[in-house]
């Protein structure tokens, strides 16, 4: 019963206040109507642009989106957007200002956002008052992100690039040297194949002791090649089968030079674009009937607090003198 006293006792209290009320939240209304037009608050639009991460490899155990986030928040893009469309001056900041690079920082921060989306993409949202530069500057952040990845890549390619090129002069300077005494060998000694080259020794060699065919047989240079052989044979089995592996290698750390220089030379994207940015056709901020009806709420209910406490004040005086 007494909680019911007080309800009837509130709704009396509202009846008797309702013009004032009505007044207050009315005014209320109009003012943040006015205060909320663009001769007070910029309308600003918002272009947005859904995508997802393409030719990149996590680093650690962070996705590829949480990869291009770290990098689209990177402070070079940062300054290079701010530099690209003057924001300084679009925001209105005095570049001699002593805090100019935090202001226009925390500026920067509240008109752009780059955040994940529930299924693992990245959406870049910009907020400003020119709908065709929110677009554009979506669109610069991707193009400043796909070179800011081609620069770590080509940058860790090159280091692989050159890697490969000195492994290769290295090998190439051996293969040289092998190939040098192959041809001291062959010039001086006359050893060119061990195997074939015996053969033919062993021909002449054996005709020489039967006496078949002595006068076709050239007696001395069987001899000498015979002694060539028995000294620089074993010598000229190895180099021939370390030239021949040495080239196989040679020719490995070429194709893995050729894939590496592919890699560091590619014009690739890394961004696979889902929904394209575009200039909005209407502003998204500030949302006028959104302000006017939490002002026209916040002074009724004010109002309300008010007249209780001016009420409750009457009625304890009115107690006091009864």
């Amino acid at each position: 019963m007494e909680s019911k006293f007080y309800q009837i006792n509130l709704m009396n209290v509202l009846l008797r206040w309702r013009i004032h009320l009505g007044i207050i939240t009315v005014g209320a209304a109009l003012l943040a109507a006015v205060f909320s037009s663009p001769v007070f608050i910029t309308p600003k639009y918002k272009s947005f642009g859904i995508l997802y991460p393409s030719n990149i490899a996590p680093y650690s155990e962070e996705s590829e989106s949480e990869q291009m986030l770290q990098i689209m928040h990177s402070r070079d893009i940062k300054d290079s957007i701010i530099k690209r469309f003057d924001l300084a001056k679009h925001y209105g900041i005095d570049s001699s200002y002593r805090y100019f690079y935090s202001t226009i920082s925390y500026e920067y921060s509240q008109n752009v956002k780059i955040s994940k989306t529930p299924y693992d993409g990245v959406v870049i949202e910009v907020m400003d008052k020119d709908p065709e530069k929110a677009c554009e500057m979506v669109n610069e952040i991707i193009n400043r992100y796909n070179n800011k990845v081609r620069s770590l890549h080509k940058k860790k390619f090159h280091e692989v690039v050159l890697l490969y090129d000195r492994a290769m002069k290295h090998k190439k300077e051996y293969l040289d040297s092998l190939v040098g005494r192959l041809y001291d060998l062959s010039t001086q000694y006359g050893l060119i194949d061990y195997e074939i080259q015996a053969e033919e020794i062993t021909r002449g060699f054996l005709k020489t002791i039967d006496g078949m065919g002595a006068t076709q047989v050239n007696n001395r240079e069987v001899m000498k090649l015979k002694e060539n052989i028995e000294k620089y044979g074993g010598e000229l089995i190895l180099l021939l089968r370390l030239i021949e592996n040495e080239s196989l290698k040679y020719t490995d750390l070429k194709y893995e030079y050729e894939r590496a220089y592919m890699d560091y030379d590619r014009k690739f994207t890394y961004t696979n674009i889902l929904t394209e940015p575009y200039p909005a056709d209407r502003k998204s901020h500030p949302i006028r009937w959104l302000i006017v009806l939490v002002s026209a709420l916040a002074a009724f209910f004010l109002s309300v607090i008010v007249i209780l406490i001016i009420e409750n004040y009457r009625n304890m005086s009115h107690t006091k003198t009864v």
